[in-house]
């Protein structure tokens, strides 16, 4: 069963490494897969494998981590080439950058942004909107198809815009988009 608390995960670079981010309504949590370096297959390679055998396959750097939504005190965006963005939440003690997609990225801070301004923002995002990789739920999917909902749904929708955090083509379109399901 999906977690009810999710609210958007995708996948991002973060210090050189691939991970996979998943934004909840409380918190950010990415998680490092174990790799191997392009040097570590070199010197694999050049010594016949007798490297692999003394320091073993994979890489280190592994893992994961998390950062409460409260301890987040801003977040910003910068291009990063012609086709990522780099997303840099910054907390208190710390600074960590996803780089994503331009489209995603916009996407990433304003969930990100919402959550910091109140739970309501975030979860009328999420009902509104149509993330790129939002991870689905049956039960949730029925929630929004009920005729009840979308009147709530549209009022929160009214609150993201009032906010700033939807535009005015960004709160056009999702409108109609409830309103078409009505």
């Amino acid at each position: 069963m999906a977690d009810p608390d999710l609210l958007y995960s995708f996948t991002s670079h973060i210090a050189g490494k691939n991970a996979k981010v998943t934004i909840y309504r409380d918190r950010i949590e990415w998680d490092r897969p174990r790799g191997v370096s392009g040097a570590k297959v070199t010197a694999g390679i050049m010594t016949g494998g007798m490297s692999f055998l003394a320091t073993g396959f994979k890489g280190g750097k592994a893992g994961s981590e998390m950062i409460p939504v409260k301890n987040i005190s801003s977040v910003a965006t910068k291009r990063d080439g012609m086709l990522n963005t780099i997303v840099s939440v910054i907390t208190s003690g710390n600074s960590i950058d996803f780089r994503v997609s331009h489209a995603e990225a916009k996407q990433v801070r304003e969930i990100l942004n919402s959550l910091m301004l109140g739970d309501d923002a975030a979860r009328a995002y999420a009902v509104a909107s149509d993330p790129v990789a939002a991870a689905p739920s049956p039960a949730s999917a029925e929630t929004v198809a009920a005729p009840e909902d979308i009147p709530a749904a549209l009022q929160q929708l009214a609150v993201l815009h009032q906010s700033g955090i939807l535009t005015d083509d960004e709160f056009a379109t999702k409108k109609a988009e409830l309103l078409a399901r009505m």
